[in-house]
């Protein structure tokens, strides 16, 4: 244990987050990178307290962050542990990329800002400019929480209350991703890579809580957005904020052709209507 504590990276004075914060950033690195392996235990509290030169509170802390990411299980008296399964049970890529090789394809997700979503179509995309993939049709379809109003969610961990700069942040993520997917969908039809390639986005007032993808109208992924607390910087200050993380999602898999559950296709029918509800009534163009 004594090397693992020497790799880890160590404090940098000039970041203006607390070490708690930066500690939990070292950790998440080392169970991402697997320098620390599923099922393997954390450096002890005090060993970290003295690596960092910090209290042992300052350590419970940064393990409480990564706790609420459901990256480590504490056990008392046996100490912190990387959790056995750290990966989504169900595997959204290998779905998605099978959805292209249909003639007419059509993913809908709804969910915050898009961030997955566009890691998940860059791929298949990709294939569609090589000629790897060749559907007649792609329509994309969007829909997320309007960031140029008040929110539940994100906000300010002290107050709970609604910020405007936090939402601006919230809308710089969302324009990043969801302006890159609909570029990427109509340059497809400008080439003629595809005859007709469509992607939307439209806002509603609903805090994000969940994400839902449906793709080709046969398989629906359903995912609970954890509430974290973490420190972000808003207009040049370390800001503690309220966030739903979509990145550690579970998400829950539903197809019409699964038989071993007998409400799968009850379930993405339901998906549907309900996006379908969304989509038509209380939502509207996105316009950044």
């Amino acid at each position: 244990m004594t090397s693992e504590l020497e790799n880890l990276a160590g404090l940098d004075p000039d970041d203006p987050r607390p070490p708690s914060q930066q500690i939990a950033n070292v950790l998440r690195a080392a169970i991402r990178t697997r320098k620390f392996e599923p099922g393997e235990r954390l450096p002890s509290q005090n060993d970290l307290a003295e690596r960092y030169n910090v209290a042992r509170e300052t350590v419970k802390t940064a393990l409480r962050i990564l706790r609420d990411e459901r990256l480590i299980v504490t056990r008392q008296g046996s100490g912190a542990f990387v959790r056995a399964q750290t990966e989504r049970p169900v595997g959204l890529r290998p779905h998605v990329e099978a959805a292209f090789e249909r003639a007419q394809v059509t993913i809908e997700f709804a969910g915050f800002s898009g961030e997955t979503l566009h890691g998940v179509l860059t791929e298949p995309l990709d294939k569609i400019r090589a000629g790897l993939l060749t559907p007649e049709s792609v329509t994309v379809r969007i829909l997320l929480p309007d960031t140029g109003e008040p929110m539940a969610l994100p906000c300010l961990a002290e107050t709970q209350a609604d910020d405007p700069g936090v939402r601006e942040r919230a809308e710089r993520i969302t324009r990043r991703h969801t302006d890159a997917i609909v570029e990427a969908v109509r340059e497809l039809g400008e080439l003629g890579l595809v005859k007709d390639a469509v992607a939307e986005v439209r806002v509603h007032r609903a805090a994000p809580l969940f994400k839902l993808y449906i793709l080709n109208g046969e398989e629906a992924f359903f995912g609970f957005y954890p509430v974290v607390e973490h420190t972000v910087m808003i207009k040049g200050q370390p800001t503690a904020i309220y966030d739903p993380m979509g990145k550690d999602a579970i998400l829950f898999h539903r197809a019409v052709s699964d038989d071993e559950a007998s409400d799968a296709s009850q379930y993405v029918d339901q998906a549907r209507t309900w996006f379908d509800s969304m989509w038509s009534t209380i939502a509207h163009d996105y316009t950044p």
